[in-house]
């Protein structure tokens, strides 16, 4: 006989059953910090290499390490912005700080956030740019017209690409008692000497950078993802309505609809007259967990309150995953029994449409 889960019972089974079905559910729950979603902007090893290699070749193996050699670099692969940034040790926003306070430059931590994104996603961003401005000026040109000013971008480039050179080539001060600094690394410590013996001896340098860009394995990478950690849960929920053909509306981030005082994350078939409304949650920390289950409850506390208005009776599906739920039982508890075994998680997501009043909208 196979295991049976909160949404295959009647809610007198469940009421009987309810400390097996939390156990059941919490089983079901996976770590979702193993898996993260990609992105546009993320970058695999291979990628990241290929631009190591560019900045290493235009370099001539960092015996060049000039500010034009770097931008050179860049032209031909705009990645190269993200492993100069891996050599510099900084995030964006701290790279951006520098340039600030180094060379005056009006780059801010949201411009420099904004083009470290735009040179992962695309390796001709750079290039790109600078075509479109000679174009202008060309145009300009032909028409007797003032040549345009230099992109914001390219002029900020500039400046993050200047300062880091010229960091990097220092190096690091002697040491000072009780503090340590940043570029005290084993590549950048000794400025330009020490990333030639990063480069040139037998080290796996290009890796080493790799592991630093993603940051404490893969932080800096979630942390960039962090808003489509929750739409992991919601893609896998929509594939499946998709599949089977179902009406549904998804409704955009902070969405207000008309009778809800809180918006749910699907409704189905619509908003209007929905027999199923699904809020998709995953969470890794336990207090997040507690508000996320807050939001679930008020939804059926909602759905009743349309009940005693007159309207259908509609339910409640929570869609939930990440180690974070199964730090609070009685949580869980009062979400079995409120939304009558409804909860699913990324294990059990196939059984969403059969158990559900989904089915009944099927057409594939």
């Amino acid at each position: 006989m196979s295991l049976q889960r909160p949404f295959e019972l009647t809610p007198e089974e469940l009421g009987e059953r309810l400390e097996e079905m939390v156990d059941v559910t919490f089983s079901d729950l996976v770590s979702e910090f193993l898996l993260m979603p990609m992105g546009s902007g993320f970058i695999r090893y291979s990628d990241f290499r290929d631009a190591y290699e560019v900045l290493k070749r235009g370099s001539k193996g960092f015996e060049d390490f000039s500010a034009a050699a770097v931008h050179q670099a860049i032209l031909e692969n705009s990645r190269v912005v993200g492993v100069l940034r891996a050599i510099l040790g900084m995030t964006a926003p701290e790279w951006a700080e520098l340039a600030r306070s180094e060379l005056d430059s009006d780059v801010t931590q949201n411009a420099a956030r904004s083009l470290d994104r735009r040179c992962r996603e695309d390796p001709q961003y750079v290039r790109e740019c600078l075509r479109k401005f000679k174009d202008r000026i060309n145009r300009a040109s032909i028409r007797g017209h003032t040549p345009p000013e230099r992109p914001k971008t390219i002029e900020r480039l500039d400046a993050l690409v200047n300062v880091a050179v010229h960091y990097i080539t220092r190096g690091a001060p002697d040491d000072q008692e009780g503090v340590i600094h940043r570029l005290a690394k084993f590549d950048t410590k000794g400025g330009l000497d020490s990333l030639r013996y990063a480069s040139n001896e037998n080290v796996p340098y290009a890796v080493l950078l790799y592991e630093r860009y993603l940051g404490r394995p893969f932080a800096a990478h979630r942390d960039a993802v962090s808003e489509l950690v929750g739409e992991v849960m919601e893609n896998a929920i929509e594939e499946r309505l998709r599949l089977a053909g179902v009406s549904y509306r998804k409704t955009g981030r902070a969405e207000r609809i008309p009778g809800f005082g809180q918006a749910p994350d699907f409704c189905i078939p619509d908003e209007v007259s929905p027999a199923v409304i699904i809020e998709a949650k995953i969470t890794s920390d336990d207090g997040t967990a507690r508000d996320k289950v807050a939001r679930i409850k008020e939804l059926e506390t909602q759905r009743n309150e349309h009940v005693a208005a007159g309207q259908p009776r509609y339910e409640v599906v929570a869609c939930i995953d990440g180690r974070g739920f199964r730090q609070r039982r009685e949580d869980m508890r009062q979400l079995l029994l409120r939304l009558d075994g409804k909860v699913f998680a990324t294990a059990t997501l196939d059984h969403l449409i059969p158990q559900t009043r989904i089915r009944e909208f099927v057409t594939r």
